[in-house]
């Protein structure tokens, strides 16, 4: 990795609903231990899901913040009613801790104040995050099904703004205002009883046939394999990627951003490392393969190979 082409690390906002004690432990322990660089804070899935850990982000923002890590705080990425423009607007209008906009109301609210861009605001070409740019964005977290030349493309075509890219966690593609995660469970998302809760790693969707499609996280779908560009981080960095943002999943998140860690700095080998982020999360299946323009769900190397996955 050339000098000067350092990535950072970002540790993305929990998509997940996950019980109180096993939330407060596990950002407690990523201010204790991880060497992570920013940390996206806040609800963006559901707002009915706002209240669970409302009393503690305030408390784990300032302990995080104390251990030296950077914190920004997420928007809704789907804002349907007055609830959630409010929250919009008062994230907004916060200036103690970096917004993170997960829709376009959210970058609007800023008002060309310095903020940063989430992966589900469409970012798909150079004018657009040059116009984000232009209304206060100085960061952009690109979409995670862009491949590598499109990547190039468009940080080549805005070298002023810091781009991240999506590279670690099942990957979120849709929102929606209807619940599917409670309907496959029989309720509606008025009534839910936020039965996601009962799946912290997403509910698995298969196929008629068996084959593993997509994950379902309240109203959000994701895939089902967990992106891992591990193997595509000197790529990344010759791309001018300035950072990789690690979605937290139900696995040793301080192990898997350490692993990343290593690899950006070159203390180990790309392929060493997969290799080690199987043992760290062994029920997943591993999928890189927007990265090389190909279908999302495969995992090749940088050199377009299959790479065996331990378990499939």
């Amino acid at each position: 990795m050339a000098a000067g082409n350092r990535i950072g690390l970002t540790l993305g906002p929990l998509l997940y609903l996950w019980d109180q004690p096993g939330w407060s432990d596990f950002y407690n322990r990523i201010a204790d231990e991880a060497d992570v660089d920013t940390v996206v804070l806040g609800e963006l899935v559901c707002s009915k899901r706002d209240h669970f850990h409302a009393g503690a982000s305030e408390r784990v923002a300032e302990r995080l913040t104390a251990a030296g890590k950077r914190v920004r705080l997420g928007s809704p990425a789907l804002v349907t009613i007055e609830r959630e423009a409010k929250t919009v607007r008062q994230l907004a209008a916060r200036s103690d801790y970096e917004l993170e906009a997960g829709e376009l109301s959210a970058h609007a609210a800023m008002d060309g104040r310095p903020h940063a861009i989430g992966p589900l605001v469409n970012v798909y070409n150079a004018p657009t995050a040059r116009v984000l740019a232009a209304r206060g964005a100085t960061s952009i977290c690109l979409p995670p099904e862009l491949p590598l030349a499109s990547l190039r493309s468009i940080i080549t075509g805005a070298p002023d703004i810091a781009f991240e890219v999506f590279a670690f966690g099942k990957v979120p593609l849709a929102i929606s205002a209807r619940c599917a995660h409670a309907r496959n469970k029989g309720l509606v998302k008025d009534n839910c009883q936020f039965v996601c809760g009962e799946d912290p790693d997403g509910l698995p969707v298969d196929t008629l046939d068996g084959q593993h499609f997509l994950a379902l996280n309240g109203v959000q779908t994701m895939s089902s394999t967990c992106q891992s560009l591990i193997t595509d981080v000197p790529a990344l960095a010759d791309a001018g990627v300035r950072s990789l943002r690690l979605s937290p999943q139900v696995c040793d998140m301080v192990g898997v951003i350490g692993l990343f860690r290593s690899v950006a700095e070159g203390r180990m080998e790309p392929k060493e490392a997969y290799l080690r982020l199987r043992e760290v999360y062994p029920t997943a299946e591993f999928s890189n393969g927007f990265l090389h323009a190909v279908p999302g769900h495969r995992f090749v190397d940088g050199g377009g190979s299959r790479i065996p996955v331990i378990g499939m």
